[in-house]
């Protein structure tokens, strides 16, 4: 019988969700690491190589006993690109212990089971999307980089219904993208898109992890 995979994990933490709509809310974060892509506006840029290897129980008892501290329903699986790596017995085990699940990826690989919300955040140059990912969003997030354009935005939005929720976010709070977001804000919403908004990441702000 195959064993279940031993998954990659650059970091296991309780916190607040400083970005999306979920934001503020109390998490549990589980921090996998590799990743496809090497985005220059990349904060994670640790949780690329490496991590420690820990089985799916494993993991799921580091995460009962932050839960023990910090008692919220919600875990947050992250990267890194976390579905690079075959998550489907954590997820399985997570939903058993009565867990709710958020998937933060870049999109690039194929959907999975068992998740609640799903961030759909798109990268650049490329922003390639897998094509199960667009039915499945709860949000789609953008960071707002040097090169990302109004037309870009548009055409990303135009992929997903219409009632999925667009977040742009300023890159790393900076002045600079802020005031891109703004004006990228403007010219999505003349498109007659009926949710979108600018949000900051919260947890740099009130310097959480």
């Amino acid at each position: 019988m195959p064993q279940p995979p031993i998954l990659k994990i650059h970091e296991i933490f309780s916190s607040l969700q400083g970005e999306g709509l979920r934001q503020g809310a109390p998490t549990i974060f589980i921090r996998l690491s590799g990743c496809n892509l090497r985005c220059e506006f990349c904060d994670t840029r640790d949780a690329w190589e490496e991590g420690k290897g820990k089985s799916a129980c494993q993991i799921i008892e580091q995460v009962k006993l932050l839960h023990a501290d910090m008692p919220t329903p919600w875990i947050c699986l992250t990267g890194g690109e976390p579905l690079l790596q075959d998550v489907g017995v954590l997820l399985i085990g997570l939903k058993e212990a009565g867990f709710m699940i958020q998937i933060e990826t870049n999109a690039t690989q194929p959907p999975v089971s068992h998740a609640d919300w799903h961030t759909v955040s798109p990268k650049p140059p490329a922003y390639r999307i897998h094509p199960g990912w667009p039915s499945l969003a709860s949000e789609l997030k953008l960071v707002i980089s040097k090169d990302l354009t109004a037309e870009r935005v548009i055409r990303l939005t135009e992929a997903f219904s219409p009632e999925t929720p667009l977040v742009l976010q300023p890159q790393s709070n900076q002045k600079w993208s802020l005031q891109k977001g703004l004006q990228l804000l403007h010219e999505v919403l003349k498109t007659g898109k009926p949710d979108v908004r600018l949000a900051l990441q919260m947890h740099k702000i009130i310097h959480i992890p």
